[in-house]
């Protein structure tokens, strides 16, 4: 028993810190590839080709003045990033990397997922509504609004997966797609994740919690310092555990020919970064009727009518 317990930590601290420093790594590689995108080099000054950059921007944060308002919630204040991180790092202890690296296996591994990721949006609300300032307020409903609406028809999105693979042991998951991947009989369901994922991380080109124009930077306006690298490092967790999720659910985990099964996940789990980081640098910004609009009256009857189908299929066949 006790041997386990160290096993379980030793993993633990294994994938947080190679998660941390993923998560550093990927705003520069963004940046990079935003850069050439728009015919500029990007980060170039501190190491070569700016490769230490990442290291830079969070010693800046770190010794940056920590700035409270003074009509704020102080406790609540403080308590909310880290809520936001925790939330977003306590998921990965799920993902199986392979068959045999995993931090703990559930066997309602998608519903655990499932569950913290809503918990995460209780901490952008608390962020907006501790700050006792009118414009992270409304960044704040407006996050909640916008992750609560698009996370129904995201849960839908991946039932189809679910009656297919028969559990919600996302290692199972991935064992049942031996022959084939899930996005080849779900590729409706496939989309509307990706979509729904975009709008779950607050992503470009559904950002509106932190539209520069309207709300300055949203719920996280009032925050600085290391606190803001807390809702920072956040988001690109959060990337990582939609990237893992998709991986998992649709591309076969860590199904693949000749590498190791671990590095055909990261490659998987890379090609969704670089889809995001695209889709950031190509799209423009959603008005926020229309971003709800998608979502109520486009993609949650294609969820349901994607569930309805695989459920007659499934009985036919």
């Amino acid at each position: 028993m006790a041997q386990e317990l160290v096993l379980v930590v030793i993993k633990m601290i294994v994938v947080f810190a190679v998660a941390l420093l993923i998560v550093a790594y990927l705003t520069y590689f963004e940046r990079k590839i935003i850069g050439h995108m728009q015919l500029r080099l990007g980060p170039m000054r501190v190491g070569p080709h700016g490769l230490l950059q990442p290291i830079a921007d969070g010693l800046k944060l770190f010794v940056k003045e920590d700035i409270v308002p003074h009509d704020s919630d102080r406790w609540t204040f403080y308590f909310a990033p880290i809520l936001n991180l925790v939330c977003a790092l306590v998921l990965l202890a799920v993902i199986p990397f392979s068959y045999n690296f995993m931090v703990t296996r559930l066997n309602i591994g998608v519903l655990y997922v499932l569950s913290l990721a809503s918990v995460g949006t209780i901490a952008l609300l608390l962020a907006g509504w501790s700050s006792g300032s009118k414009y992270p307020i409304l960044g704040g409903l407006r996050s909640a609004a916008q992750i609560f609406s698009y996370e129904i028809f995201l849960g839908f999105s991946i039932m189809g997966v679910l009656m297919i693979s028969g559990s919600l042991d996302l290692v199972k998951i991935v064992e049942a797609q031996s022959k084939v991947w899930n996005i080849v009989y779900q590729p409706v369901a496939f989309v509307v994740y990706v979509i729904a994922a975009l709008g779950e991380l607050n992503r470009v080109p559904f950002d509106l919690p932190e539209a520069e124009n309207e709300l300055v930077a949203g719920f996280h306006t009032e925050y600085s310092g290391f606190k803001f690298a807390y809702f920072f490092l956040a988001e690109y967790a959060n990337m990582i555990v939609v990237s893992c999720m998709a991986v998992i659910l649709f591309l076969g985990g860590w199904k693949g020919p000749v590498l190791p099964g671990i590095v055909w996940f990261l490659i998987k789990m890379c090609a969704f970064f670089y889809f995001f980081i695209w889709v950031r640098a190509t799209f423009p910004r959603y008005r926020y009727d229309q971003f709800m609009r998608i979502g109520w009256k486009i993609m949650l009857p294609i969820a349901l009518a994607n569930i309805v189908v695989t459920g007659v299929v499934m009985m036919l066949v």
